[in-house]
């Protein structure tokens, strides 16, 4: 029996070993051109960005106290010691979770990746990590790996998955850990500092990438934050993307990975910075911009879990702004912040829905459009592709006639959602039916010369 057993064991270690020899050559893959690599990305357009972590328990309150701002800040706004605040990752056990509901969701609602916060400013980590015990797996009662479950679910239907990685962490006492109260004073005082820091980067911050960058596939996206503080350095986040790329070298980064951005605006002031993609915060610039750029946004005014934050956008607002983005060559990262048991509300819900009906139907002046080449008209947005451009209809007119950019040479007007109903042109004026379609953005297709 002894010898069976070992025998078994070593048919099992060989499988392993085999398995591990797979995985590397997988990793090997040929690295792709910087367009190749980022090919899908500009086509995806649309993703779902996931706040979630032991915060969610709090909901942005304490007592009377309401955090200002994020109620994924509440640690630093609530005023919450580390050791006071070590309670709620012991209390995070989100049993209601269900990472293939949470991926159909998204998938239904015409997203095409996502990416989750694998550790937010807290320090708390959603995956099972070997460099600390400050994890979903050693301190949560509820022991399962959320990274692993919503990556394998994200590729079971077919979504890119990406991950969000916090630079700063309150909790460790060689980052921000030994500033409480205010854990964040280097956001605005970049006088403060950690003279340690250098030893949280190599030691904790990079080995920690390492392991959500070989232990859970291919991951698309690495999407940083935390880059304010002054104890990292454009030179930290030089290695750090290089680091990344040596691992994974055909995933995208953003470009908190440095110290370019300037603020909320989320593009790199001139210099040369590493990173993909620029990342607007909370807003969409005036203009098209001629890098790669993602306006990330909360549903209401947060990105955690906040039930006293009641000012949700409407559907019909967050489809606009969907096409406004793609308008100028974006991509829309949309935020869901769900609750400590792992729902997401009943709020986010109808709108995703509502966002699912509009792109099932107007998807193909979505994906894969680029810019519009034309001045943005009065009436709403221009998408582009090849041959085609597409009217997307904000306000229609009251006399039914659309009035297109002088330099467009039409051959053929069409609803989208009924390309057999040829609509009239003449001098570039298209005279549109008397009901709008769709109350949030209706699409005409304009097939050109």
């Amino acid at each position: 029996m002894r010898t069976l057993k070992k025998s078994i064991t070593l048919v099992f270690a060989m499988v392993v070993a085999m398995g591990n020899l797979v995985a590397q050559r997988s990793a090997q893959t040929e690295k792709l051109s910087d367009d190749e690599r980022m090919e899908w990305w500009r086509d995806a357009k649309f993703g779902m960005f996931i706040h979630w972590g032991a915060y969610s328990i709090i909901g942005g309150e304490r007592g009377e106290q309401i955090a200002g701002g994020g109620a994924e800040w509440a640690m630093d706004k609530l005023d919450y010691t580390i050791e006071e605040y070590e309670k709620f990752p012991r209390m995070f056990n989100p049993e209601l979770f269900d990472a293939d509901a949470w991926v159909k969701m998204a998938k239904d609602a015409g997203m095409k990746y996502i990416v989750i916060t694998t550790k937010h400013h807290d320090g708390f980590c959603l995956w099972d990590s070997e460099v600390t015990e400050y994890d979903i797996m050693d301190t949560s009662p509820y022991k399962k790996d959320i990274i692993k479950a919503l990556a394998e679910a994200s590729r079971k239907q077919g979504l890119k998955f990406g991950v969000y990685h916090s630079i700063v962490d309150w909790h460790h006492p060689q980052a921000q850990g030994n500033l409480f109260p205010n854990y964040n004073a280097g956001q605005k005082d970049q006088s403060v500092v950690n003279p340690e820091f250098p030893e949280y980067f190599k030691n904790y911050l990079k080995p920690q990438v390492k392991e959500l960058l070989t232990n859970y596939g291919d991951i698309d996206v690495v999407w940083f934050d935390g880059d304010w503080i002054a104890d990292y350095t454009t030179e930290m986040g030089k290695d750090m993307y290089n680091f990344i790329m040596e691992i994974q070298p055909n995933t995208i980064v953003n470009n908190r990975v440095d110290k370019g951005r300037m603020g909320m605006e989320g593009m790199d002031k001139e210099g040369n910075f590493a990173g993909d993609f620029g990342t607007p915060e909370q807003e969409i610039p005036a203009t098209g911009i001629a890098e790669d750029w993602e306006s990330c946004m909360t549903m209401n005014g947060t990105w955690g879990y906040k039930p006293d934050d009641t000012k949700w956008k409407s559907s019909e607002d967050l489809i606009q702004k969907l096409v406004d983005i793609v308008s100028k060559g974006g991509n829309f990262l949309l935020n869901i912040g769900p609750d400590g048991f792992g729902r997401f509300p009943s709020q986010s819900i109808r709108r995703l829905n509502a966002m699912g009906d509009w792109t099932e139907a107007n998807g193909e002046a979505i994906y894969g459009a680029t810019a519009s080449p034309y001045d943005m008209p009065d009436w709403g947005r221009y998408t582009k592709k090849e041959g085609v451009v597409f009217a997307h209809v904000f306000d229609w007119p009251k006399d039914g006639k659309l009035v297109l950019n002088k330099d467009i040479k039409l051959k053929k007007a069409s609803l989208l959602t009924d390309q057999n109903s040829e609509l009239t042109a003449e001098d570039n004026v298209v005279q549109l039916p008397k009901e709008t379609p769709d109350k949030s953005v209706s699409v005409i297709k304009l097939e050109l010369q």
